[in-house]
């Protein structure tokens, strides 16, 4: 019997998962590149790997796989509005976004929960996805902090005795 996509989507939905804007820089013109991503996931402490996962469809999926280089920015509870201008299509989702850039050159967004500078390994299939796969080169995270959580279409807020408050 197939699946019904939309209650496969649902049901994928009832996993809360972190948020991450990625990041890189489009090879012909340096501009930076940027998406919101909540398919995340260490994948080895030795050697320090992490994948992500962005659908074929993705405007600026070239970019991601031309650069080399990419960042994962962790975003912390006070920066959903990150998230959804990241996963918008506008065309300035930049404009006002503080940013800096390590090594490779690729954006670090200013004020992360946590930030990994990765050099690509691999790229993969994954159906409807290309699965990216990269070696952490440098990081950082913040002492203190709450994450930004996703689950169920919803963003959630960590309420201050440890429990989750469903928040549109």
């Amino acid at each position: 019997m197939p699946l019904d996509p939309r209650s496969f989507r649902k049901t994928l939905g009832c996993f809360a998962s972190g948020v991450t804007v990625v990041t890189t820089l489009a090879p012909e013109t340096r501009a930076p590149v940027g998406v919101t991503v909540s398919a995340f996931s260490s994948l080895s402490l030795d050697p320090p790997l992490v994948l992500f996962c962005l659908g074929n469809a993705t405007s600026s999926l070239e970019a991601f796989k031309g650069f080399g280089h990419f960042v994962i920015n962790i975003l912390s509870e006070s920066q959903r509005d990150l998230s959804i201008r990241f996963a918008s299509r506008s065309e300035d989702k930049w404009q006002g976004v503080a940013w800096s850039a390590w090594e490779s050159g690729a954006p670090v967004i200013a004020n992360c929960l946590a930030t990994l500078e990765c050099s690509l390994v691999r790229e993969e299939d994954g159906g409807d996805h290309r699965i990216f796969i990269g070696r952490v080169e440098r990081m950082k995270h913040q002492e203190g902090g709450s994450p930004l959580v996703y689950f169920r279409g919803s963003y959630l807020d960590l309420a201050p005795h440890g429990g989750l408050n469903e928040v549109m």
